[in-house]
């Protein structure tokens, strides 16, 4: 196999290999009759990556020479991703890039030719192996989504990147609704900020959902994938089913295309209604927040039915119940009261233990501001005499 890249195609094909560094710790290079396919997982089998790369994005491609199979490799991704290492070094320096695959050898030549005549040759070592491939079907998931990256990438910027799992669902109004995802602990009594992003139907291309549909899955592979199609200005579509059923996010192009699929949270059917009326909770005065432990975050995943030579299993052991937001009634605005005696206002702090009485309520905010009720309005009396040689 033999292929070269040139001009800016070297930056996108070093993109998705930062895309695919984000999931697996391997690299799947397989030459093909239609481009290049560089496919990736995870150790726990609930993510998966593949890029594939048309002929035409190349100056040159050749699959095989003639009269030899076609070979597949396995490589480290550290090896692969240190030579396209600097984003920047590659716009700036590097005008071609030269991919070939010996057998023989055993070893993956990647040749960089930058400016002023400088070469750059990387021999990195490989295995062979079986073809890695997912079977998945985009057109049997009820519910997709299609918006511009850079829209999903705005989105999800207000969540912090220690954040592990995002909950992605449709609201009231049909609003696509980015909301941070927390396992509370049994004996934790600390409230977790929960960030939440709305989006209207409006910034989505297509948007075909029922209300109440929701998923949780990582935010990490997410990130990666948004980061490679924001940069290429590509359009992202979200394929999913009912929660447990591997997510579905596809990338097409002329030259290349993108398939992740990455594995998402078991969970019941309430969470859903409570997303579908997040809009009517929002002003929340009080959180009160219930939630099961579950021993395994991706333990009833049935992302590995997607592998070859695996079969299909949906998990239905457990379950987790994330968590529900309950409103408390806020206080109540304070009443004026009417004119009363002083007996009748020393009176007043028994009626309710805990609350306070509606004129020292108004006291504390306005005491410091009004003027107290019959002060006089003139100067004040000067109560000191006159110093002696005045007058």
């Amino acid at each position: 196999m033999k292929c070269l890249v040139t001009g800016g195609n070297v930056k996108v094909l070093g993109k998705a290999v930062h895309s695919l560094s984000r999931i697996g710790d391997e690299l799947y290079l397989e030459p093909l009759e239609d481009g290049l396919s560089l496919r990736t997982v995870n150790s726990s089998r609930s993510a998966y990556a593949c890029f594939l790369f048309a002929p035409l994005f190349f100056q040159h491609y050749q699959a095989a020479t003639p009269g030899q199979d076609l070979l597949r490799c396995k490589i480290l991704m550290k090896s692969f991703l240190s030579v396209f290492r600097s984003l920047a070094m590659l716009e700036k320096t590097v005008e071609k890039c030269c991919i070939a695959l010996n057998g023989q050898s055993s070893r993956l030549v990647v040749q960089l030719h930058c400016k002023f005549g400088v070469r750059k040759t990387h021999n990195l070592s490989f295995q062979d192996c079986e073809s890695l491939q997912a079977v998945f079907d985009p057109a049997s998931c009820p519910h997709m989504l299609r918006a511009p990256a850079r829209v999903l990438g705005e989105a999800v910027l207000p969540f912090p990147p220690s954040l592990a799992e995002v909950t992605l669902g449709i609201g009231r109004g049909r609003r696509v609704i980015l909301r941070s995802y927390h396992e509370e602990e049994a004996d934790s009594t600390v409230k977790a900020m929960v960030t939440e992003v709305c989006l209207g139907e409006e910034d989505f291309q297509q948007l075909q959902a029922q209300e109440g549909a929701a998923i949780t899955f990582c935010l990490k592979e997410f990130r990666g994938l948004l980061s490679f199609a924001e940069s290429a200005n590509l359009n992202l579509s979200i394929h999913f089913d009912a929660p447990g059923r591997p997510a579905i996010f596809t990338i097409k192009d002329s030259l290349l295309d993108g398939d992740f699929v990455l594995a998402t949270l078991s969970e019941t059917d309430s969470y859903s209604q409570d997303l579908g009326s997040l809009e009517r909770h929002r002003p929340v005065p009080q959180l009160q927040a219930h939630s099961t432990p579950h021993p395994d975050d991706f333990a009833n995943d049935d992302i590995d039915s997607y592998m070859i030579a695996m079969e299909t299993t949906i998990g239905n052991e457990g379950s987790r119940v994330l968590p529900s937001i309950s409103l408390s009634p806020g206080p109540q605005p304070p009443q004026s009261p009417g004119p009363a005696s002083e007996e009748e206002d020393e009176a007043e702090p028994s009626t309710v233990p805990g609350t306070p009485p509606p004129k020292k309520f108004r006291s504390l905010f306005f005491g410091s501001i009004l003027a107290p009720v019959g002060s006089p309005h003139g100067p004040s009396p000067v109560l000191a005499e006159d110093s002696e040689g005045e007058g």
